[in-house]
């Protein structure tokens, strides 16, 4: 089946007929290009030409996969190896046979879990192609666009995967957003894969966090205050966001100080201007 997916955001719907708007990006977090709602499918992505997926080692164990050129919101997804068990950590809008045949000679998939709802793209196409499971937590249940017996509902403040794979529900961007703790990555110092639940400025020594990125709508201290205190006894050194920018050493240490300064710009005890 042919099921649409909106070009701005890169979300695939269970309908094979445009649906007037795009909840996702309808909603204050995303946006409606300015040109105006427009659709796609897969089958015409792929027969394009356009698209291809990078597949690239980041470091042992950790591969990034990116489409090229960007499309929809233009995030990275992860794919984690851990003892036999791969989990592909956010999704990407883009599959193709090339794809899978590459993933399945690194020993496929065996489950995906995601951040939050700007990049669930076609995780359905995903999960029914390598036979994976989808966890999303609960709170974000309202956001799914395309249902599926493949999608688990995870409830609570955390979960593990497999061991040494654990998810943790932060909050923030989206109430059920969630991070990907990789306990032995990292030369057993630890990885934290983010998505924009954290996200990695452009002084890579720092992060920040938001209600909205595109329109710029920040969190409450309070909120900010929170997730630094839910991540401050989780073990990693380093932290990947969802567009290829790593704190690669101490990235606790960064959250923390940069969930301090966040607190102080918004208090206004940070600056004077």
């Amino acid at each position: 089946m042919n099921y649409v997916i909106c070009a701005t955001c890169g979300v695939q719907y269970g309908k094979i007929q445009s649906p007037s708007q795009c909840i996702i990006c309808s909603e204050e977090r995303q946006y409606v290009s300015p040109s105006g709602q427009t659709w796609t499918t897969l089958e015409e992505m792929q027969k394009s030409g356009t698209y291809k997926n990078e597949i690239l080692a980041e470091e042992q164990g950790l591969y990034s996969v990116t489409t090229k050129p960007g499309f929809g919101i233009g995030q990275t997804a992860y794919l984690v190896q851990e003892k036999g068990f791969n989990v592909l950590w956010d999704c990407i809008t883009y599959l193709d046979q090339q794809t899978i045949q590459h993933i399945n000679e690194m020993g496929g998939l065996q489950a995906i879990a995601l951040s939050h709802p700007h990049y669930y793209s076609t995780q359905v196409e995903w999960a029914e192609t390598f036979n994976a499971p989808i966890y999303i937590h609960e709170d974000d249940k309202e956001w799914v666009t395309r249902s599926s017996d493949k999608i688990i509902f995870w409830s609570g403040e955390s979960l593990e995967l497999h061991q040494g794979i654990v998810l943790h529900r932060l909050g923030g961007h989206f109430k059920g957003g969630a991070v990907l703790q990789w306990i032995n990555g990292n030369s057993d110092n630890g990885v934290l894969l983010t998505g924009d639940v954290i996200q990695v400025v452009a002084d890579r020594k720092w992060v920040s966090f938001m209600y909205s990125y595109p329109n710029l709508i920040p969190l409450p201290p309070g909120k900010v205050e929170e997730i630094a205190e839910k991540v401050r006894p989780l073990k990693f050194n380093r932290l990947y966001n969802a567009f290829h920018r790593v704190v690669l050493d101490d990235a606790n240490h960064s959250v923390q100080k940069s969930a301090e300064r966040y607190v102080q710009a918004i208090n206004g005890t940070l600056f004077d201007t």
